[in-house]
Parts: C-alpha cells; structure tokens; sequence
C-alpha cells in the first residue's frame, strides 16, 4: 500500500492506494467510523463496487449516475435523506464513486449540521488522480459548472486501482486526460513516460495504472499544500485545460454528448494551441500535445470534440468562470510541455477569434 500525505496542518490527511482496498475497507476506515457505514454512491457504482466495499452495517444512499446529478435538487434530496438518518456531526459519510458523487456527497458533508467528515473511495480514474484530493466540492447551476460549493476535505481518501477493471474505455480515457494534465503542468518527464506507458495503462496494465495514479496524487498533494484555496495562483495551475474545458461542456448541456475527461483533454489542446499562436509556446509542443491525446482517443480541437458554436458562444460561457476577477479570466496558457502558468492579460474577445479560426 502506497500512503500519500496532504500536508494542510489541522486538515492534513492521507491517500492510501491500495490494490483490493474495497475488501479492507473495514479495516482502513475503522477509525471514521461510529457502528454505521454511510455510504452516497450512484446507480451504475452501486452495482459494480458496493457488493465489493467490506465495511460494517452499510446505509446505502444511491443517486442516479450522470453529471446532472450535481444539482441543487439532488443536493437537497441528499441532505434530506442525510438527516432522516439523524447522521451526527462527529459521524463521516462515505462518498463511493466517481468525481460527480464526491463533489456532491462532499458538499453535503460541509453543509449538513455545518459541516460533518467525509471520505473519499473515488472509483473512476479521473476522480482517483484529480477530484477525490484537495477538498474542492460542488454542483453545477444554470450559470455554469462547479459554481456553488465549498472548500471542504476529506478525512481520508482510499484509491483501489482494481475498480478501474469495471470502468467502460470511454470513462477510463476521459481520466486518462487528469493524468496528462500533471506532465503537462510542470512535469515534462512525466508527460514522456505518458507517451511511452498511456496505451498499456489504458490496455489495463496494473504497474503503469499504480504509477500514474500516484504520481498524480503526489503532484496534486504537493500543488493543494502550496495553495489551498488558490489564494496564490500556485494551485490555479491545475485549471489547465478547465476554462476552456467548461464551456464546452455548458454547450453541450453537461450531458454525456462530452464527459469532463474529455472537454479537459480538449481543452489542454486548444490552451496549447492558442500559446502557439501567439508565440507564447513551440507550435511543436502544442503539436505533440495534440498528437498524444489523438493517439489515446481523446478530443484534440473543436471538432473531435464535436463542438460546432461561434467563438463568441463559448466566451460566453467563460465569462461565468468562478476565477474571474476584476472583469477578467485569467486562463492556464503555456511555455511549453511541462511549463504551464496563469495569464490574466488574454481577453475574451482575443479567444473567440481564435476559437472562430479553429472552426475554420
């Protein structure tokens, strides 16, 4: 077992990667646990994982599955069901699934009885290398993604790589682009080793999807001690492919047209392709990032993506980012592989004129 400190002082807490941690579960959370498992977790996951979570006197509450379950009204009916059970303060609830069920049951956990624990089993790839660490929980609105929610962390997180063996090739790739994020943000090395190792991760290679999970969770540890609350810009970085990334998803109505994974992956590329064509990175560079999440099935551009809308369309969307400030989004652009940095000078008006050349 691999255990991975999130150094927060008072809210630090570990990430445990362990192979078969669903049949320990009982064992590794005992210390969160008072008699009574509760555990919010979705339709498909409550079929696959639950019958596999070893823990004593589990209460099941299963959501629908899908990215609209970040609502307002599942949050309440989560909240609602939390307090017939009469949950206390001192208890933690278990999120088991993927990034949409742990920013949810997260969110819950912060607001019920103003704020109870909660611990992470993230059982999708994406939700194991990204959402399960550093405390960020939401849900979507009309306005945009992730636009209501709290900074509140787990207790614990448990990762078993094992459930990954039942994720469908299309949500195991969409994951696959958190992990490229990390090479791509300030780990050139690791963005080399994702190109070497990305198909036999994909392919189902045990050591390659035990690496790459905890070098990003080590990475993103390292980012969430720096800057908790993204007070520093230091963990902005981590937004890299986001901006862009949600706009897509807010014109495809936060549907399964374009999982997060993927508009991430997209967006990556269009954050690579604008630096290139303003001479801000090696048009190579942007290039080779293209190339690889091609190789893997991801969207590269506008047009995998399947994204046909005006540019001033999706600036539209951008311009209900929660990072704005002071009239501006500030957007994660690049040097190059492995040198991404905050740039608060692009304009909106500067990225739908490049988004209305790429539909071109």
């Amino acid at each position: 077992m691999i255990r991975i400190p999130v150094a927060l002082g008072d809210r630090s807490y570990d990430v445990a990667i362990a192979a078969g941690g669903l049949a320990r579960a009982g064992e590794l959370l005992a210390p969160y646990l008072r008699g009574r498992t509760i555990v919010v977790t979705d339709s498909d996951v409550a079929a696959t994982q639950l019958p596999r979570l070893a823990c004593p006197n589990i209460e099941p509450i299963i959501l629908p599955a899908g990215e609209a379950t970040k609502s307002w009204a599942q949050l309440a009916a989560l909240c609602d069901r939390l307090l017939a059970l009469e949950v206390e303060r001192g208890e933690h609830i278990v999120a088991l699934g993927g990034g949409v069920i742990g920013d949810l049951a997260g969110f819950a956990a912060a607001i019920v009885k103003r704020g109870m624990g909660f611990v992470q089993i993230p059982t999708t790839l994406l939700a194991q290398v990204d959402s399960s660490v550093g405390g960020k929980t939401a849900i979507n609105t009309g306005a945009g993604k992730n636009l209501v929610g709290a900074f509140h962390q787990p207790a614990f997180v448990l990762i078993d790589p094992l459930a990954l063996d039942t994720l469908p090739a299309r949500q195991l790739a969409a994951g696959y682009a958190e992990v490229v994020k990390y090479g791509l943000i300030d780990d050139p090395a690791f963005f080399g080793w994702c190109e070497a190792h990305g198909a036999a991760l994909m392919a189902g290679d045990a050591d390659a999807r035990i690496h790459a999970i905890a070098t990003s969770v080590s990475a993103k540890a390292r980012i969430v001690a720096e800057d908790e609350r993204e007070t520093s810009g230091r963990r902005a970085l981590l937004n890299l492919g986001h901006t862009f990334g949600h706009a897509l998803e807010a014109e495809t109505g936060f549907s399964d047209r374009l999982l997060h994974g993927e508009a991430v992956a997209a967006g990556m590329a269009l954050a690579f392709a604008f630096s290139a064509s303003t001479g801000r990175c090696p048009g190579a560079d942007a290039a080779r990032v293209a190339a690889h999440l091609r190789a893997c099935g991801l969207p590269f551009d506008l047009a995998s993506a399947g994204i046909d809308a005006a540019g001033a369309t999706l600036a539209a969307h951008m311009a209900h980012d929660k990072k704005k400030a002071g009239g501006r989004v500030p957007f994660i652009l690049a040097r190059g592989v492995g040198a991404a940095y905050v740039d608060s000078d692009v304009t909106l008006a500067d990225i739908a004129a490049f988004l209305d050349a790429g539909r071109g």
